[in-house]
Parts: structure tokens; sequence; C-alpha cells
């Protein structure tokens, strides 16, 4: 486009404008004064028309430049919001971190906000890992997981050793005191954790009728919220369960707790780059929510 303006010269009148000195868009662009000054005159002489009125202290906008100002502010911000929307801010680093849903949702998400406010320069993205395969491992900064040690190679770095409780809604907590009274109940079950309930029925010796109605679910979100909603007790993962328990939508029952046989491990870097420092501190940061 043969009319569009120099550029350069149009952030040195937009910023001489709004701060209505020469000296004060130098020291916010970087430049000399004289060089605000000369990309201003510029401007001026492709146009053929004053844009400002150089008083004595200060700059004063012309009628022309008055009404030419808003359209470059604008055009100067449209292009910086594109330009960070796509790319992403100047000077923000970003981490990505693959973590189980339950773990990404209940154990990491409510715990972004303070390390956020302790480091804006970091962004996380947080993925999850039903949608493990939308990202390429070397993508991955922090990959988390979490299964018993035999999965995993030698040198994945354990981070807990979870245990699992039985719950349910305060209402319904109320009328169980003792571990055959739990079992009365809908048990519900999650998909490959259906063993927890028979493994408490074994640890405590109390039988369980295995003829129990009982409700099967895919996630442990979904069990927290029927659970919650008082349809049925769960054996929940005591690191999940902590959200829910502090906001009382669930009960601990009986104070019945056992071992789940499986841990959360960080798995070894992938590839030869070194780690940014950024991503270190995230890491560290991951490894302290399991302290």
């Amino acid at each position: 486009m043969s009319d569009l303006p120099n550029l350069v010269w149009l952030r040195a009148f937009e910023a001489s404008a709004r701060l209505k000195s020469f000296t004060a868009a130098a020291e916010e662009l970087g430049l000399t004064q004289a060089a605000v000054s000369h990309q201003v005159r510029s401007l001026e002489k492709s146009f053929g028309v004053a844009l400002f009125l150089r008083r004595s202290r200060h700059l004063d906008l012309t009628e022309l430049g008055h009404a030419y100002y808003p359209t470059v502010s604008q055009a100067l911000d449209d292009i910086a919001y594109s330009t960070r929307g796509l790319i992403g801010p100047a000077k923000v680093h970003t981490v990505t971190v693959r973590a189980p849903v339950s773990t990404a949702v209940l154990w990491i998400a409510p715990n972004l906000g303070a390390f956020h406010s302790a480091h804006p320069h970091i962004n996380i993205r947080l993925i999850s890992a039903v949608w493990a395969d939308s990202t390429a491992d070397e993508d991955v900064d922090i990959d988390l997981r979490l299964g018993p040690a035999g999965w995993f190679d030698r040198r994945a770095h354990r981070l807990s050793q979870e245990t699992v409780i039985p719950t349910a809604a305060p209402g319904l907590a109320r009328k169980l005191q003792t571990l055959p009274q739990v079992f009365e109940k809908t048990l519900i079950h999650i998909h490959g954790y259906q063993d927890h309930w028979q493994r408490l029925s074994k640890l405590e010796n109390v039988p369980m009728d295995d003829r129990k109605a009982t409700l099967f679910v895919d996630t442990t979100l979904a069990a927290i919220e029927i659970a919650a909603a008082g349809t049925g007790v769960a054996m929940l993962m005591r690191r999940y369960a902590e959200l829910p328990l502090a906001q009382g939508r669930l009960v601990h029952l009986v104070k019945a707790e056992i071992p789940m046989g499986q841990g959360h491990y960080l798995m070894p870097a992938t590839g030869d780059t070194p780690k940014r420092a950024e991503t270190m501190l995230v890491r560290d940061w991951i490894t302290s929510l399991f302290d």
C-alpha cells in the first residue's frame, strides 16, 4: 500500500502525542529526543501538514493532529493485541505440564493462583493426560504420571505413595458410623480402581455383600460429584479428596485408610536440550505440592 505511512514514524507520533513531549516519548521508546523529533518531522513532511504545535515546555496537537491521533493509537493497539494473542506476551515464558486429569483439576489447578501471583512472568500450560495425544512428548516440559512403580522407567522420580479413603456426603455420613453400615450403601467404583472396596473389606476383615448394587464411573471427578449428591459412597485417593473434604462436600468415613499401591512420578526429560530456569522453577513447585 503506497499510502501507508512509515510505522516507525507513526510510533514516534503516537508516543509524542500521548505524552505531549518528544523527550518523554524518547525515554519510552528508548531513543534520543533528536531521533523522535526527526521521525515526527519526517511524518509531517510526508503529509505536507503540521501535526504538532511546538511550545517551549510541551507539545500541542494541531487540529489535524487531534483528528489523526485516535486512528493511529487504535491501529498500534490492534497490532500489539494481535501479536500478543498469536505469539504471546514478550518476556513471558510458557512451561507445559502434562498430568492425569484428576491430578490436574483437583491438586494442581487449586494451587496455580498462588504460583502465578509469585511468578507472573511464567505461563503454565496445563494439559490433561486425557488429551495426551494432542501434545507430542518433546513439547511437554514436565510430565507427571500416576501408577505403580513397575509402569515407569527407573529414572522416573517418585513424588508420592498414595492412599485411598471411603467418603460420602455429610448428610449420608451421619448415618454411617461403622464399616458394615458403609458397605450397605451404594458403592461407587472408579474404572481401573474397582478393587479398592474389596481391599478395604479384606484389610479391615469386614465382609462385603458382592451382590450389592454398585455404580461405575471412569473418572474420580464423576465419583466425587455422585458421592457429594448423596447417591452413594466412594473410595477416593486421599489427595483427590482433600478439596471436597475441605469444602465440606464430602466426609471421610469411619477414618479408614488403605494403601493405593500407586504413586505420582515425574518422568525423565525427553531430548538433550538443557532445561530452562523457568521449567526447573515449575518442576520444583510441582514437587513441593507432594511434600
